[in-house]
């Protein structure tokens, strides 16, 4: 099991970070601030928004693969998930967040745990590109289709749509809402494509190629993600709500 920790891997992490602080200040402007900014609403907000899910759901299925205490790792972030949706529907009941990034992440982790001993024999290569196309073919079954973003190939059986538990697998019930909604599918398959795409990076030592050591302080955030992420949102808020208020003392 590979225990050495790459600054390049964190350096990304920590990018990806600050893309989701402004992101998440950003929608907090426009949806609880009242700020009128037409862009947010945009195909190009859109894709920023993707990017870092996308991004972040890669690199745990990456690096996933580095370390031990994969269970203890998996409920951890799981546990997360379930205080954010606790939280959110105690203190913010209009922006709940139920079956959101954590919550998926965590049980994606848990998954590969299960799975990891067939998946450990087969080639990366083709697993990688089967990965991805199954991330794509089932991109739209929140939405009752197979299908990737404006491209729907076939409609899912509306009897599959029942309840919460086919909710956190995919397949959403009426009327269900959640700000920040990642279910297993699709997403699992976008994490199983970074756990593959870890073993051609290695096999070619591509980290070692990239290590740089010169930004400790996106590494820093790279290495605590998980605590920026429970801690950003409630600060941005508070910031943003202070802001708001001494403008309107002035």
């Amino acid at each position: 099991m590979n225990q050495k920790r790459y600054a390049g891997l964190d350096c990304l992490r920590g990018i990806n970070l600050i893309s989701m602080i402004l992101y998440h200040g950003t929608w907090d402007l426009v949806y609880i601030f009242g700020l009128d900014w037409k862009w947010f609403q945009s195909d190009f907000a859109y894709f920023w928004q993707q990017s870092i899910c996308w991004l972040f759901i890669l690199l745990s299925g990456f690096c996933w693969n580095f370390g031990r205490k994969k269970w203890r790792r998996g409920l951890t972030v799981f546990a997360a998930g379930c205080i954010i949706t606790i939280v959110t529907k105690l203190f913010m009941p209009s922006g709940v967040i139920i079956f959101g990034i954590l919550t998926l992440l965590g049980s994606c982790m848990l998954l590969m745990i299960l799975l990891d001993k067939w998946f450990a024999h087969q080639n990366r290569e083709i697993g990688v590109v089967v990965a991805f196309i199954l991330f794509v073919v089932t991109r739209n079954v929140n939405y009752g289709y197979l299908g990737f973003e404006n491209w729907n190939l076939l409609r899912v059986p509306e009897s599959w749509y029942l309840n919460d538990f086919t909710t956190y697998l995919g397949f959403m019930k009426p009327g269900f809402f959640s700000a920040d909604y990642f279910s297993v599918i699709p997403w699992f398959f976008l994490f199983m494509t970074g756990y593959f795409l870890y073993g051609i990076v290695m096999k070619g030592n591509l980290l070692e190629k990239v290590e740089t050591g010169k930004y400790r302080w996106l590494e820093w955030l790279g290495r605590h993600s998980l605590l920026v992420y429970m801690l950003h949102q409630p600060l941005v808020f508070a910031i943003l709500y202070l802001i708001y208020k001494m403008k309107n003392l002035a």
